[in-house]
């Protein structure tokens, strides 16, 4: 037996623990599930609409960032036929501060495809869903399970905790992931797939967490392999993070009276579609002279003045330091081609992500970037 497949067989779990397990689980569910604004009430339906809209949004982002922004989302647009007929460049606004923007562009791109090729009504099946932009099979299985009952497991950064401690999965992070989800199947009850997934993505953010589990409330807790071998917060393994290099610019923040310089980002690419100050190229080792170079080029500015400090903000692969220079232009002066100028009252208004966010602040003297 190769040493996988006994890791494997070491971790499958027995019949009675297949039974009992998904039992345990939705009962504790029943009295613990967590009010979410986007979650069904008991005996309800869910919405499909609004199941997809939380799950694209809690991408690589916690709940407690995405409830002002799902709130927000569904006052304007109540359903997908709304959002699938409003602009990108408005969708992009709304989702300004909640980062990780090509979510937004693929979350307006999903929402014309379900409302011009599927009358609004979302595919039911993991399959169809799929096939829409933005959906990857995490996400997919997600809706079919959450919104459709389907009898499938997604597997979230909650569940893969909460199951590779569980089963003491000792394969490291990324390659455990086949196993994790093979595993995870297992805790699916007969019915109410939907549930099960919901219980153990609950179980994993107030119980399984991170740091310090609260194993004495678990219901899994007798059966748990990591809590017997007291190793709870070892699990899951993860191979060491490579942790990409500090990326250097500048970033030129230009006003005419009350109005400020920006333009558009490409719409491919880190950002894609956002609002920016005008900036250099963000390289590896780039000298502040050489950023300074990219400055744009308006007639009758005033000399360009370095702001004390620098801008920091970190991406997920990679760290970011800006250095920021200020000017003012003559009241008539023209935006370079492809840039325009913009109240600086109305920059709230604007797709401005946090990193700009913070360079318009920090240029201006501002409390706090401008509020989403």
């Amino acid at each position: 037996m190769s040493p996988k497949s006994a890791l494997k067989a070491k971790s499958e779990p027995g019949q009675s623990e297949t039974v009992s397990r998904p039992i345990a689980l939705l009962a504790w569910y029943d009295r613990h599930r967590r009010r979410l604004p986007w979650r069904a009430a008991p005996g309800e339906t869910s919405d499909p609409y609004r199941v997809w809209l939380s799950e694209i949004m809690l991408q690589q982002t916690t709940v407690k960032a995405v409830g002002p922004y799902f709130e927000k989302f569904v006052a304007r647009w109540p359903e997908v036929t709304a959002l699938g007929n409003a602009s990108q460049d408005d969708v992009l606004r709304m989702w300004a501060g909640l980062g990780y923007y090509s979510r937004a562009r693929n979350l307006h791109a999903c929402a014309v495809a379900v409302t011009r090729q599927h009358g609004g009504v979302f595919p039911d099946t993991e399959e169809g869903l799929r096939a829409l932009p933005g959906i990857g099979p995490y996400t997919a299985a997600a809706i079919a399970a959450i919104a459709f009952d389907r009898h499938t497991m997604p597997v979230d950064g909650n569940i893969e905790r909460v199951v590779s401690r569980l089963f003491a999965v000792e394969e490291e992070l990324p390659q455990a992931k086949p196993l994790i989800q093979q595993l995870a199947a297992t805790l699916l009850a007969n019915s109410r797939a939907g549930d099960s997934a919901q219980a153990l993505m609950d179980l994993g953010a107030s119980i399984c967490t991170p740091k310090k589990p609260a194993c004495s409330l678990c219901p899994l807790n007798e059966d748990c392999k990591a809590r017997t071998l007291g190793t709870q917060e070892t699990f899951p393994r993860k191979a060491p993070k490579k942790g990409g290099a500090l990326r250097r610019g500048a970033a030129f923040v230009v006003t005419r009276g009350d109005e400020l310089l920006v333009r558009s980002r490409p719409e491919k690419g880190l950002l894609g579609g956002m609002t920016e100050v005008p900036g250099s190229n963000w390289l590896a080792g780039q000298e502040d002279a050489t950023a300074r170079q990219q400055a744009p080029d308006l007639n009758g500015l005033s000399r360009w003045q370095r702001k004390v400090g620098v801008v920091n903000h970190v991406f997920t692969h990679f760290p970011l330091e800006l250095v920021v220079y200020t000017a003012k232009a003559q009241p008539r002066t023209r935006a370079p081609a492809g840039m325009r100028w913009v109240p600086i009252a109305t920059l709230a208004d604007e797709a401005l992500p946090n990193v700009m966010r913070k360079v318009i602040a920090h240029a201006l003297n501002l409390p706090s970037g401008p509020s989403s």
